[in-house]
């Protein structure tokens, strides 16, 4: 578990700012649904946070550590110990379901004999062992969904980044797989940020909540905090959605 602060963080692209001067705070342990409009720069804050982008302005820290200032990367990706999952998955086609594990594990440093027993432990765990020597071009939608966490996982970060990996997955498939990445996730406790522009989604895993619009967060606090007092129209507006839907 890590705490993943950001202070006073701005973000440029093109001359264009993407992200405004944002204060956000992820305790060390907790599951954050960062929510928001397309557009709004959720997935320019993951980026950030990854060591992808350099802020234009501010500090990205994840736990003692400043790993990130204006125009600086002063921790590199693969030194955060972080895990993400993106929507398209970015698995590697020419790899096993076990070697897009195995590849993560290998980069760390682990030794050879150990590496075997933890993918074939978080395959079982989320429950395709059946497909390790298969490709990711064999597997059906859900079955990488399933790879793409197990590969996120099984290195043990010390965070996992989610940047809505559900969103191409049909209603029933969603459930399952929303009910599997809370089970996962509660089991480590990892800190976890997950982004999505579903409120409903957001609440079966997050135990917090922010709103990002036009790169400025506008809104952090619990559901009963959103609902009680919608800060924008379109935090009024998800909750209006979120409280319709049966």
């Amino acid at each position: 578990m890590i705490e993943i602060a950001l202070d006073g963080v701005s973000l440029a692209y093109r001359g264009q700012e993407v992200l405004r001067g944002v204060d956000l705070r992820v305790a060390p342990g907790q599951a954050l649904a960062l929510l928001g409009p397309s557009g709004s720069g959720k997935t320019s804050l993951l980026r950030v946070v990854l060591g992808l982008a350099a802020p234009s302005a501010g500090t990205v820290r994840l736990g003692e550590r400043v790993v990130s200032r204006a125009g600086e990367l002063l921790v590199p990706p693969e030194r955060r110990a972080l895990a993400v999952v993106f929507q398209d998955l970015a698995l590697w086609p020419h790899l096993t379901v076990e070697g897009n594990l195995a590849f993560g594990l290998e980069s760390r440093g682990v030794k050879r004999e150990e590496i075997g027993d933890r993918v074939a432990e978080m395959l079982r765990r989320v429950g395709i062992d059946g497909a390790a020597r298969r490709h990711p071009g064999q597997l059906s939608g859900g079955q990488r969904q399933r790879v793409a966490l197990a590969r996120a996982l099984v290195v043990e970060p010390q965070a996992v980044l989610f940047d809505e990996p559900l969103a191409s997955v049909d209603v029933a498939l969603r459930r399952d797989l929303l009910s599997l990445l809370r089970e996962q996730v509660r089991e480590r406790r990892a800190t976890v940020v997950h982004v999505t522009h579903d409120l409903r989604e957001a609440a079966a895993l997050a135990d917090g909540f922010a709103v990002l619009e036009e790169g400025r967060l506008v809104q952090q606090g619990s559901l009963d905090e959103l609902r009680r007092s919608p800060a924008t129209p379109f935090v009024h507006a998800l909750v209006d959605d979120f409280e319709a839907r049966p």
